[in-house]
């Protein structure tokens, strides 16, 4: 099968999953490309990024010459180029009747072009909503490929009070969309998705890339113990709540050395190391910016519990990475983080916003090392059972020759 990918960004290291399909698909043989909407702006980037040849594969849709002139000039050579093969097509993005602006700034004419240079595709594979939209509109005008949309999490917030008015488009013209999860798909209906175009298919992980954390049982809890969070610093991610949290468990075990490392950067930065120094925590709480994959990895490898005090979130990969190392796990009970984690098993839920309950969850870990390993045990092979992406890979190309019929 030939596969478009259409993406934000890319590369992006906070989108292994996306990442992990491309390459999943790759290794089962298929054609794949991949249509960005903005050049990485990152310095470091994941290593299957140059073994996949994976630059060679993208494009970038929304880059057009900035000069009007050119840009006419261009589009001009483009069009007499295409024309023979491709005149409704061409003709259908240029209208501004129906697409507006898009249509007379060329815009669509050129991320129209692009596509139809690459040749046809047989699935055209959107992730977020936004994306999703793009792809349906491409399919209307003329754009071969079944539209399959992934919605995740910032593209469902992101509706609010719109609601279904927001993926109008999408929910008209696309062909399946995908949820990772139980409450996804919940969403997916309220939002005006056909459910008998929704399929459940989650996200994964490499679980082999993920060294189990434990070889010997924990008897006694090691000094100093070192609690991980891997998350964007963003408002959702709600990290204020594990700083405090963070500070009162320093507060209720002062002859426990403790060091809280946060991986991640995000526009809070500047605002969460205020509440660092506020609460005088500079020489406990790490806020160590981005990492690449095997930085995490080696990070969680490192680490002895995992917290993430989200205010919103639908399936966390990274607590399917922190499970998968057999770490466990405080985090808030939002959205399908309960599809991950199994409450008093693999670890703890909490309220969302409850920094002293996920404190008093802290705690306990602490005082209880005997469980460490147990838990670890338990998280790792719920991830393997439902959420190891080799086995995810196979069911999506199942999924897309379904669609194809």
């Amino acid at each position: 099968m030939r596969i478009a990918f259409i993406v934000d960004m890319f590369p992006s290291l906070a989108e292994t999953f996306i990442l992990n399909q491309i390459t999943g698909l790759l290794d089962l043989g298929h054609d794949v490309r991949i249509f960005a909407g903005a050049r990485s702006t990152e310095s470091s980037i994941h290593s299957q990024i140059d073994d996949y040849g994976l630059v060679k594969r993208t494009h970038y849709h929304n880059e057009v010459p900035k000069n009007r002139l050119r840009r006419a000039i261009k589009g001009f050579l483009l069009f007499i180029t295409l024309f023979p093969k491709y005149p409704m097509v061409l003709l259908r993005s240029l209208n501004v009747f129906r697409y507006g602006g898009d249509a007379w700034s060329l815009s669509l004419f050129y991320k129209v072009t692009l596509f139809l240079r690459q040749g046809r595709f047989d699935i055209i594979q959107c992730h977020f909503g936004q994306n999703g939209n793009l792809g349906a509109l491409l399919k209307e005008i003329g754009i071969h490929g079944k539209v399959v949309t992934m919605f995740h999490g910032y593209d469902l917030r992101r509706a609010g009070d719109k609601g279904g008015a927001m993926y109008a488009r999408l929910m008209s013209g696309g062909d399946c969309f995908l949820a990772i999860s139980d409450y996804t798909q919940r969403r997916l209906v309220a939002l005006g998705a056909d459910p008998s175009r929704i399929t459940c298919h989650p996200v994964g992980i490499d679980v082999n890339s993920f060294p189990f954390r434990w070889t010997l049982p924990v008897k006694d809890a090691p000094s100093p113990i070192t609690i991980l969070t891997v998350a964007r610093l963003r408002k959702e991610k709600g990290m204020s709540y594990g700083i405090r949290a963070v500070n009162i468990l320093m507060r209720n075990n002062p002859d426990v050395a403790i060091e809280y490392q946060v991986i991640g950067g995000g526009p809070l930065k500047e605002e969460l190391e205020k509440l660092v120094d506020e609460l005088k925590l500079r020489n406990v709480v790490g806020l160590l910016g981005p990492r690449n994959r095997y930085e995490v990895i080696a990070a969680l490898g490192r680490a002895h519990l995992f917290l993430l005090p989200s205010d919103s979130e639908v399936l966390p990969v990274v607590l399917m990475e922190a499970s998968a190392t057999g770490l466990p796990i405080v985090a808030t009970s939002v959205g399908a983080v309960n599809e991950i984690l199994a409450d008093g098993k693999s670890g703890f839920l909490v309220p969302r916003g409850d920094f002293e309950a996920m404190a008093e969850r802290l705690d306990h870990l602490i005082k209880h090392p005997e469980v460490w390993v147990d838990m670890g045990r338990v998280g790792r092979k719920a991830v393997e059972a439902r959420f190891h992406v080799g086995r995810l890979n196979k069911r999506l190309v199942h999924i897309y020759q379904e669609l194809l019929g």
